[in-house]
């Protein structure tokens, strides 16, 4: 087995490169934070390309109130250690406003529907740049994208409207009312994610290692036993030994049974895997076409 993470360190300068473009580009720009191992990346990633500065812009959190208590958890203890200035906006906002529809039945989530907090955010406070974490490897929508990735004054993206990126030229110029979706981690795959975080030496929400939660089956997957997640009576609840691989909304991520408690466990679970992270998310299995119908609506 090759354990050779020398090709990170290329992709590690070419992700700092796109940071400091994005703050030499761009007036107000924005990290998009989840609490997710590739959110997290970013800002270590963010923190190497201004270092000894501070990283020059805040992070949004679109809050769905269905999160996982240790990510929330997470993300407020890493904004206080690091100093930064964390913006959050929630969807029940959105929903209380009566600009979307609370979901209900088996399938029902939020995740959808953060789309419209997100875009309200983006407005409220201007930001022409958003930075996030998606990489080509998650969901064939992705591999569409361009580092720099231009979203109309609707928030709307245009997959056949892409701009070319020859030769590292990132082209930031935009109109009024335009901004951008940056992603600077756009040739990393989950293991290199997971290999960068092993040897930064982050710390990393509690989820995603080995645990004792209540959880119940559905479609063959593991889903936990919340008041946020839907279930049907015939749906047994029992303790299993899980870890998650990707952070959602609580109503779309699935758990996988897993004894990996390390970082180095994880690492070597990854490699082994034959099933993408996003196996465990059914926001994506809604249709063929689910993940590039939202972002044609301006989803991350």
């Amino acid at each position: 087995m090759n354990n050779d993470t020398s090709h990170i360190n290329p992709l590690e300068s070419e992700a700092i490169f796109i940071m400091r473009e994005v703050a030499a580009q761009f007036e107000n720009p924005v990290l998009l934070f989840s609490g997710g191992k590739d959110s997290i990346t970013l800002v270590r990633l963010a923190q190497k390309a201004f270092y000894p500065a501070k990283i020059p812009f805040p992070l949004l959190h679109i809050d769905t109130g269905h999160n996982f208590p240790e990510t929330i958890k997470f993300r407020d203890q890493l904004v206080e250690e690091l100093g930064l200035t964390l913006i959050v906006r929630h969807v029940q906002d959105s929903i209380d406003q009566g600009k979307v529809k609370e979901e209900t039945g088996k399938y029902s989530s939020r995740n959808t529907l953060q789309t419209t907090t997100l875009l309200d955010a983006i407005e409220e406070f201007k930001f022409d740049a958003c930075i996030g974490g998606a990489r080509r490897d998650e969901e064939k929508a992705r591999a569409k994208e361009r580092i720099f990735s231009v979203r109309d004054d609707f928030g709307q993206w245009d997959e056949k409207n892409q701009r070319p990126e020859l030769f590292d030229m990132l082209n930031g110029d935009i109109e009024h009312g335009q901004n951008v979706r940056v992603f600077p981690i756009s040739n990393w795959t989950e293991l290199d994610v997971w290999s960068y975080i092993e040897r930064e030496n982050l710390e990393i929400p509690s989820i995603y290692f080995s645990h004792k939660r209540d959880t119940f089956l559905r479609d063959g997957m593991i889903w936990s036993a919340s008041e946020f997640v839907h279930r049907e009576e015939d749906e047994e609840v029992s303790t299993r030994t899980v870890r998650f691989r990707t952070v959602g909304d609580m109503s779309c991520t699935a758990a996988v049974s897993s004894f990996a408690s390390t970082i180095s466990e994880v690492v070597a679970e990854i490699r082994s895997s034959t099933i993408s992270e996003r196996g465990a998310r059914i926001d994506d299995k809604r249709s063929e076409a689910a993940m590039e119908s939202r972002k044609q609506q301006g989803y991350f």
